[in-house]
């Protein structure tokens, strides 16, 4: 007697397809009628997508950077100014690293000032992951920091003196300039063990636009792309 044949096991999903999963269940966060916070990013663009399948059902969206409002224009969702819009219900957006209280690092597209104010004038923070950017102690992706040009030599200095190690970011040889005309200095080396007081320190830097701890604004939920699924993480404020 033959034995029956061993079911054959799934494949993993890619790092892209668990990025679309994850966007299409961001959707269950849309309120229906109003205008949602979208962020920036290649999650963020799978969610885009899902969006625009229901665009007739909202009003349209605020974005965090110029590139988002490009892809939501194209798709027909149409894109409010934020001083438009007095309170958004969501912001949905990534993240580089997230950690189990919901505090994040956030920025590796350039985006994190736009980010952070879109996500200020939201009531809840919906972010969207891979399992890969789940982290205990934040601080192994490079910390973005959006800088006046001016001050970048000395926020190095300083964080240098933190143990870190900076650099600006560059884009074909020169400094990358952000949407709002700064520039970006990642630093790497640090273990950020306390998010809130670290980036109520930085913040305060002379020359320092933001920094891409988001811990005042953190997230409230994190929809995590798993293998086994979209895992639903809820964070106490």
């Amino acid at each position: 007697m033959t034995a029956p044949a061993s079911p054959t096991p799934s494949k993993p999903l890619s790092q892209d397809e668990l990025k679309a999963q994850v966007g299409r269940a961001a959707l269950a966060y849309v309120a229906r009628g109003e205008i949602v916070g979208v962020g920036t990013g290649s999650t963020v663009n799978k969610f885009i997508d899902a969006l625009a399948t229901i665009k007739d059902e909202i009003k349209g969206a605020v974005s965090s950077s110029v590139a988002s409002t490009e892809r939501l224009r194209a798709l027909g969702i149409s894109v409010f100014d934020s001083n438009e819009v007095e309170e958004l219900s969501v912001y949905i957006d990534g993240a580089d690293e997230i950690d189990h209280r919901g505090f994040m690092v956030k920025g590796g597209g350039a985006a994190l000032t736009r980010e952070k104010i879109v996500a200020a004038q939201s009531r809840k923070f919906v972010c969207i992951a891979d399992a890969s950017k789940l982290v205990e102690v934040l601080g192994a992706f490079p910390l973005p920091v959006e800088v006046i040009p001016m001050a970048a030599r000395r926020v190095m200095r300083q964080f240098a003196a933190m143990g870190g190690i900076a650099q600006v970011r560059e884009k074909d040889g020169l400094p990358l300039v952000t949407d709002n005309g700064q520039h970006i200095v990642d630093v790497t080396g640090l273990k950020i063990t306390d998010p809130l007081a670290f980036e109520s320190t930085v913040s305060q830097w002379p020359g320092v636009v933001t920094v891409g701890v988001f811990a005042h604004q953190k997230a409230d939920v994190c929809l995590l792309g798993t293998s086994e699924g979209v895992k639903t993480m809820e964070f106490a404020a």
